[in-house]
């Protein structure tokens, strides 16, 4: 397009279209163009700078619920993202993904050594992670494989791209994360190229996971669980899954044959690691998030505001302060 047009003459076409609400063909006619180069004006008005558009500050989050998270539960970082109730659960993990991103990088320090899970919601959220690749990170996948197809929410796949996104290298645990006999599942540990990725686990500084459900589980929707093993979870107590591991209203790990055939991270590793960051979309995990958090599996939380407000209604009533005796 032709660069020989005046300010003067651009601000006119950005005044009566932007300013004034006219069309561009009446914009057209006062500016003695034809139509068509009416929308040109404006993009070289843009280039040089004569239209600036802006737009109002959207703050994403909902901080008045993160400080009653933090306080009740004791957690070290609450984001709570704005939703309205009825929003479909693809909707909800789009919205946690995206408007996470950037609290879940500010946790993250330079050279860390991450335990990554897979799920939904992690991948969306690390697919808006900040293209920076300057951490320089080791990505560990944090569990094995639920079955042989791999898909884009695996660990393998959502590791991949956050070492690419944030900056380093991705570990991956190529093992099964269910084994039918604890026999073989203590075989394939010994091999050094799963025990050498399981030790790394031990190292771990920062952990992201999702968290499920004995209903909602990928185990049980890729059918690794079947309807006995369900039942003997379901009567040994088991309210919530952490990257393979069924735990009790407590945080304790249940104590049936399915502990001694996972590949993943232990519950007693998890718990060592200084910053675990849950990242749930929906209300439906609340007995999960209160039972992980009592059992200290995770430290910090990143929900959808209908979650948030769930989680905080079906949280027991802090305990009353003893009364002093009068002096």
């Amino acid at each position: 397009m032709p660069n020989d047009y005046s300010d003067d003459r651009l601000r006119l076409v950005a005044r009566l279209y932007y300013v004034d609400g006219l069309g561009q063909n009446e914009v057209a006619k006062f500016a003695k163009v034809s139509q068509a180069k009416v929308s040109r004006l404006l993009a070289l008005a843009k280039e040089r700078g004569i239209v600036r558009i802006t737009v109002a500050d959207y703050e994403p989050r909902r901080r008045e619920l993160e400080d009653r998270l933090a306080a009740r539960f004791g957690l070290h970082t609450a984001v709570a993202i704005k939703a309205s109730e009825g929003l479909e659960s693809a909707d909800l993990r789009r919205s946690v993904g995206h408007f996470g991103a950037a609290p879940v990088d500010a946790l993250i320090p330079p050279r860390s050594v991450v335990a990554l899970a897979g799920g939904r919601t992690i991948h969306e959220l690390v697919h808006h992670l900040p293209a920076v690749r300057t951490k320089s990170l080791t990505v560990v996948q944090a569990m094995g494989s639920v079955d042989s197809s791999v898909n884009a929410f695996d660990a393998q796949e959502v590791g991949r791209t956050m070492a690419q996104r944030l900056g380093g290298s991705f570990l991956a645990l190529n093992a099964p994360a269910f084994i039918p006999e604890k026999r073989t599942r203590d075989a394939l540990l010994a091999l050094e190229q799963v025990r050498g990725v399981h030790e790394h686990l031990g190292r771990a500084g920062v952990a992201l996971v999702g968290l499920g459900t004995l209903s909602n589980s990928v185990f049980v929707e890729r059918g690794t669980i079947d309807a006995a093993m369900a039942r003997e979870l379901e009567r040994a107590g088991a309210v919530g899954e952490v990257c393979g591991r069924f735990f009790d209203a407590r945080g304790r790990e249940c104590a049936t044959p399915w502990r001694d055939r996972v590949i993943g991270i232990r519950l007693d590793q998890l718990r060592a690691i200084p910053q675990v960051i849950a990242l749930v979309s929906g209300s439906d995990r609340t007995a999960a998030l209160l039972a992980a958090i009592s059992g200290g599996l995770i430290k910090s939380l990143v929900i959808d505001e209908p979650g948030a407000a769930a989680l905080l209604a079906a949280a027991p009533a802090p305990k009353p302060a003893p009364k002093r005796p009068r002096p």
